[in-house]
């Protein structure tokens, strides 16, 4: 077992190299993950800002603008004063300052171009969203004052309320809705282990191109390729340790980057859901194995393998689902993104994740995706030898 040996010692080498790669990302896994969990990202929700609210008169069109504001901004009290409004803004006690001047509704009402006086702090979210706030209310009252008829302006301001007040409710769906008793039924629901399943997509390729790399450069120097070719071992031989020795190499990864999930959450770890994500993340093992031995023999540079294990394992954790939930991605971006294992390794996850009951016809499409990872490592392979043989060549 020469080979074997030999490939072994060669990750012994680079042992610290990669543990530190593992340390790091599974630190920044980690992290995310409980981040991800504690603040589920549930959608968008109204946030209030602080606004200073001027006006020299007292009307109903304008009160009703300030009702309408209310909805999201907090009114803090600033003295009237140049200094002391700057102040305000400086130090962040108000974001957006409205004045309304003196014969504002009247000159309105009456169809002239007046405008409302406003300073924001600049480049502000906040702001612009008050903008659209403001020019909503207004440009629905100028079309009330303009065909009204000279309704009374308690009237206007009624019906602005009753306009502005209704809303629409926008609900993301994703392919397979949860269902209330997934996690009851075995299923894992949105839990700190359904999340480091998916920041696997992110760790594994990086580790695996590194070690992957790093035995290849050893093996397709081109005096070692020689002997190796001059010994009395033949290739048949020579090629099953080989690949026996990356394929111990994987699943060792794959267990070590396992452990810590079973440590931190054993409840969730040990159900029946986690079988198949765990029969996923091994389809997905052989891409990130298939794409790492197909790096291996076409760059030559360590350096480059290095800077290649992090654009392929961030680019599409990026694009595929991982850092991003799918359903905040366009259309384009999931079609590119569907030339990479890693979409298919996350919308399995997503699947698996909705699914209450475990029998194949709820798990038909989560296998299908399962086949196309095994796809990929099919074609990685492929690839990959038809590098190497001519790089053997070229030798």
């Amino acid at each position: 077992m020469q080979v074997f040996k030999l490939c072994i010692k060669v990750l012994e080498k680079n042992k610290t190299a990669m543990l530190i790669y593992i340390f790091i990302f599974l630190v920044i896994s980690v992290m995310i993950s409980r981040l991800s969990v504690s603040k589920p990202q549930t959608g968008y929700a109204d946030v209030k800002t602080d606004i200073a609210f001027l006006s020299e008169e007292n009307t109903p069109l304008v009160n009703g603008l300030k009702q309408e504001l209310s909805k999201s901004a907090n009114f803090v009290t600033v003295a009237d004063q140049t200094e002391a409004l700057q102040d305000a803004l400086y130090f962040r006690d108000v974001t957006y300052i409205v004045r309304i001047p003196k014969g504002f509704t009247e000159r309105f009402l009456k169809g002239e171009n007046v405008r409302i006086e406003k300073t924001t702090v600049p480049d502000s979210v906040y702001g612009a969203y008050l903008d659209m706030k403001i020019n909503r209310y207004l440009t629905t009252a100028a079309l009330y004052a303009k065909y009204g008829g000279g309704m009374p302006q308690k009237k206007l301001v009624s019906l602005l309320k009753s306009d502005l007040d209704q809303t629409v409710s926008v609900t993301l769906k994703p392919e397979k809705v949860r269902s209330a008793e997934t996690v009851e039924s075995g299923g894992t629901g949105t839990t700190f282990t359904m999340y480091y399943f998916n920041y696997l997509a992110y760790v594994l390729p990086a580790v695996l191109i590194f070690g992957i790399g790093a035995i290849m450069q050893v093996f397709n120097n081109r005096d070692l390729s020689l002997r190796s070719f001059c010994s009395p071992i033949t290739a048949r031989n020579y090629n099953f340790q080989f690949l026996l020795a990356n394929i111990v190499f994987c699943i060792v990864c794959w267990a070590i980057l396992l452990i810590p999930c079973a440590l931190l959450d054993p409840k969730h770890f040990f159900s029946r859901a986690t079988s198949f994500l765990l029969l996923n993340s091994f389809a997905f093992l052989l891409s990130a194995g298939g794409l790492s031995y197909l790096i291996g023999n076409l760059v030559k540079n360590r350096s480059a393998i290095s800077a290649l294990s992090n654009v392929c394992s961030l680019g599409p954790s990026f694009i595929g689902g991982v850092f991003i939930p799918r359903l905040m991605l366009s259309d384009t971006v999931l079609k590119i993104a569907s030339f990479t294992p890693t979409y298919w390794y996350v919308k399995a996850n997503e699947q698996i994740e909705a699914l209450g009951t475990f029998d194949f016809s709820n798990l038909a499409s989560s296998y299908g995706c399962m086949a196309v990872e095994a796809g990929f490592a099919v074609a990685f392979l492929a690839l990959g030898l038809t590098a190497g043989k001519k790089t053997r060549v070229a030798g």
